[in-house]
């Protein structure tokens, strides 16, 4: 039989027995039920391809990748007050966590201090985080100079202010201080997480321009850049949207650095990029590769790097919060599995896992410490690390990479006709892009054409299934303790040098020649509290304002 016969009796046989039912993945790309050579050019494979480490670096940013340099295994942790937050700190490196992630309270995100907003919502969704005191509480004993930090930090970047003042009081140098600040993105704040976005979109770009300059002169292992593309997904937006976003982001912080008169590669290789991680498999392994790729090129091409560091794409993953059900939650141990293979597949660079019972609330500690474990088990029982992209040259994976990239440059191309992706912003064009994309995937739930295992289909009764997990909230005396340490804090101040160092910050924003994170970080040593520093700017730079689709 010669092979097009034996196509043609399978394609008849598969239509007989499946049906012509048409598929398509979370970005909208058709998926074949079989993927073969005839799917592939022989010839232009191996140039897209190429090697770990050497361009178009589709396989991965660095010669040994996982086999020489495992990721990083982060557990974002963040409860009650910091005595809370050192103790599961210290649980989870125990349980095999090799970098620490800071989550601070939601009133923290929101720019207030814990005695500004009704006590009951204190330390509910991350850990009481205002002052110089209370992080040296929540790193006693944890060595700075031999762990790496990602500080969920909206801008102005107080708790990164905060843990520099920490490293001179320790007589930590800042050279050894790294980390990321890992909210800076304020692009993605202002399109899909109000919740974070503290000053005026112009003022939040000056802001993150001083933050970029002053760590790049200053604090050499800090990554200021952490371009956001879970906040983007997390909304609503399919992977190729999420990744088309985040590129154009990543594109329009360069070319602002650029215009500030800052060599390309100079910034470039202290961009990080973090991601949501879907339970869409291969597209998301797709979408992963595909990135890697498209920030090569433009890094190259476009932004004119020469500096190889320059061309990687280093990333974070976090396995999707939006896939966890609150029905079934043991469930979600199998959801986040296959999201982290998804993301080992694709090359990450570093990895959260969420707990079972993140949908429930701040994760219990036996369900955090599952999550930890799925990591090791997949990297070490699995043997997940030992070969560098291992589906490369599969037939389906190469054919969807090549699609997903497809799909990816239209959308930027898109950002770049309303003029980048600041002014798409500005004119909610993203917003409204990823606003359709919700709706329709709602659609295809309510239709049937995608199943949520224990809530669209194969369900039982809520009382069986939906018991209560998860961390108990902070019980209220503690969180009147912590409120009254912040007072003690507040009284037991150089009141002189407090207002000197609130005068300088407040002068800093209304001068485009000074840097405002430099006074950031002198009204932390003066002992300025997060919500002081915050009031100060949003008072001389404006409030940040909703930009939604008309």
């Amino acid at each position: 039989m010669t092979k097009q016969n034996a196509h043609d009796r399978w394609q008849a046989e598969f239509a007989t027995q499946a049906g012509s039912e048409q598929r398509q993945n979370r970005s909208g790309i058709e998926i074949k039920p079989l993927y073969g050579p005839e799917d592939r050019d022989a010839g232009s494979d191996q140039a897209k391809l190429g090697y770990p480490g050497q361009l178009p670096m589709t396989r991965g940013i660095y010669s040994s990748m996982h086999r020489g340099r495992p990721w990083s295994r982060r557990q974002l942790v963040g409860l009650g007050l910091p005595e809370d937050y050192n103790a599961r700190l210290k649980q989870m490196i125990a349980a095999g966590t090799s970098a620490a992630s800071i989550i601070p309270c939601n009133s923290f995100m929101r720019g207030f201090d814990i005695d500004e907003v009704e006590p009951e919502l204190v330390g509910t969704c991350g850990s009481t985080m205002n002052t110089l005191e209370d992080l040296d509480i929540a790193l006693n004993d944890i060595p700075m100079e031999r762990i790496s930090v990602a500080l969920n930090d909206p801008l102005p970047f107080t708790l990164l202010a905060q843990m520099l003042a920490l490293g001179d009081k320790r007589g930590v140098p800042w050279s050894a201080i790294s980390g990321t600040s890992n909210q800076s993105d304020y692009i993605s704040h202002f399109v899909a997480n109000h919740m974070f976005y503290r000053l005026s979109l112009a003022g939040s770009r000056r802001v993150l321009l001083d933050h970029i300059v002053y760590t790049n002169q200053n604090v050499p292992g800090w990554n200021p850049v952490s371009v956001v593309g879970q906040h983007m997904q997390q909304a609503g937006a399919t992977p190729a949207e999420a990744m088309a976003f985040t590129l154009s982001t990543a594109r329009q912080y360069a070319r602002d650095c650029q215009a500030r008169g800052l060599e390309v590669d100079s910034f470039l290789p202290r961009f990080t990029f973090f991601f949501d991680i879907s339970v869409s498999f291969f597209e998301e392994i797709a979408k992963f590769r595909a990135g890697r790729r498209l920030w090569a090129r433009l890094a190259r091409e476009e932004l004119g790097a020469e500096d190889p560091r320059s061309w990687r794409f280093k990333f974070h993953g976090q396995t999707s919060g939006s896939d966890l059900t609150r029905q079934q939650p043991l469930n979600n141990i199998a959801r986040v599995a296959v999201q982290a293979m998804a993301g080992i597949f694709g090359g990450l660079q570093s990895m959260h896992t969420d707990a079972y019972d993140e949908a429930h609330g701040t994760p219990a500690e036996e369900a955090a410490r599952v999550a930890v474990a799925t990591q090791a088990i997949l990297g070490q029982e699995a043997h997940l690390e030992d070969v560098i992209d291992p589906l490369g040259g599969s037939y389906y994976v190469e054919t969807l990479t090549d699609e997903m990239e497809a799909e990816i440059v239209t959308i930027m191309a898109e950002i770049e006709a309303a003029g980048g992706m600041y002014a798409a912003v500005e004119q909610g064009l993203v917003q409204e892009r990823i606003g359709r994309s919700a709706v329709a995937f709602q659609q295809r739930l309510d239709k049937g054409q995608e199943t949520i295992v224990g809530v669209t289909a194969y369900q039982r009764e809520e009382a069986e299934t939906a018991a209560d997990t998860g961390q108990d909230r902070p019980d209220l005396e503690q969180i009147e303790f912590q409120i009254a340490r912040l007072k003690r804090f507040r009284q037991n101040r150089d009141q002189g040098a407090l207002h000197r160092a609130m005068d300088d910050l407040a002068r800093a924003a209304n001068d485009e020649s000074t840097n405002i994170f430099e006074h950031t970080i002198a009204a932390a040593r003066a002992g300025a509290t997060h919500g002081e520093m915050v009031a100060c700017l949003r008072r001389e730079l404006g409030v940040g304002q909703p930009l939604v689709a008309a």
